[in-house]
């Protein structure tokens, strides 16, 4: 493991290089530091190439969304608060007991939780948020199937996997080289045209595994104004949270 740097806004952020027996080149913004994982089969130039892309790459996404890297902040829920989502409605049953562990379940347009009383506050909170998340995301995910599998057969046509809604902050969506589709269940705070940007977005990298030229000539057929949905996310991403 090598340990490097970049400098974005005057900030240093460490970088820990693993070159390991993988296929593909991956690249993660953590917490703590940035990881890139390359292959140990690419020559020495290979890997220099390609970690000064994944470095490009990282310092670009910090550039445009600081957030990445600040302490995560939940939302603070009380019992019989209304939760808007989208154009959803969730009314939030929020029940304390001296248990173990956290649940919850939706039934309707209804979500009941039952969060354990013997864990800080703000692990109460994130247990809250993330159960709140899962609840909304398995009520929802058909329809998620349904949107990506009419995009892909409309603009892209190509062999997908798995699709998954994650409680994820770091990105907006992603696409493995198996073709599973990833997509933040933070997008269902957004309108659905931002949804489909990014769905499409992933979709092209069926295609195109980058960020290329060819790959950006894919997402404008697919959504010519493709540049006013990344606009409305830098703007109003931050508010889009559970």
């Amino acid at each position: 493991m090598k340990t490097d740097f970049i400098i974005v806004n005057e900030v240093k952020h460490p970088v820990l290089v693993s070159i390991e027996k993988r296929s593909v080149v991956s690249v993660r913004i953590g917490k703590r530091a940035i990881t890139i994982k390359v292959p140990s089969s690419l020559n020495r130039d290979e890997m220099a190439r390609e970690i000064l892309k994944m470095k490009m790459w990282a310092k670009q996404k910090l550039s445009e969304n600081p957030e990445i890297l600040k302490k995560d902040v939940y939302r603070t829920y009380q019992n019989k608060d209304l939760l808007k989502v989208g154009n959803q409605e969730y009314l939030l049953n929020i029940d304390f007991k001296d248990k173990s562990g956290s649940s919850a379940r939706i039934e309707g347009n209804s979500i009941f939780l039952t969060i354990s009383s013997n864990i800080s506050e703000s692990t109460k909170a994130k247990h809250i948020s993330s159960l709140i998340s899962r609840c909304v995301a398995n009520k929802r995910i058909d329809e998620l199937k349904l949107t990506i599998s009419g995009l892909n057969l409309k603009h892209f046509n190509q062999k997908m996997n798995k699709i998954f809604f994650k409680n994820n902050k770091s990105n907006w969506g992603s696409c493995s080289r198996s073709g599973n589709i990833n997509i933040s269940t933070r997008l269902l705070f957004a309108p659905i045209d931002v949804l489909e940007y990014v769905c499409i977005h992933e979709l092209a990298h069926l295609i195109e595994h980058n960020h290329s030229p060819g790959f950006w000539e894919l997402v404008e057929k697919a959504m010519p104004d493709y540049q006013e949905k990344e606009a409305w996310l830098k703007e109003n991403g931050s508010k889009c949270t559970f």
